[in-house]
């Protein structure tokens, strides 16, 4: 099981959820926030905080979000697993389709 930030959190980075990840495998980019598969350990506490409501298992990203499971893995494809985002801070690995989406949408 993965858990996927999907479009919601662009532009918005509460970071409630980096707050309740006790393992710090919530990453930052320049538009949204991002969650790193293999040091996520599945606890789901990330979920229910997202006030945007933009936190799923990858299994139930809505259709409309489905691509966000690639976006989330090509944020980590040059990032690897650095082994806790607090040691890396705020990246601008954002991929292109984050990069590039109109604000305004």
């Amino acid at each position: 099981m993965t858990f996927v930030i999907t479009e919601p959190c662009i532009d918005v980075k509460d970071k409630s959820c980096i707050d309740e990840c006790p393992v710090d495998c919530i990453y930052e980019g320049q538009r949204m926030l991002y969650i790193q598969p293999d040091e996520c350990i599945d606890c789901g506490a990330c979920e229910p905080v997202c006030p945007v409501e933009a936190i799923y298992v990858d299994e139930d990203v809505p259709e409309e979000w489905s691509d966000y499971t690639q976006i989330n893995a090509d944020f980590f494809a040059q990032l690897g697993s650095p082994g806790g985002a607090a040691r890396v801070g705020m990246t601008d690995n954002d991929p292109d389709p984050i990069k590039n989406k109109d604000p305004a949408k």
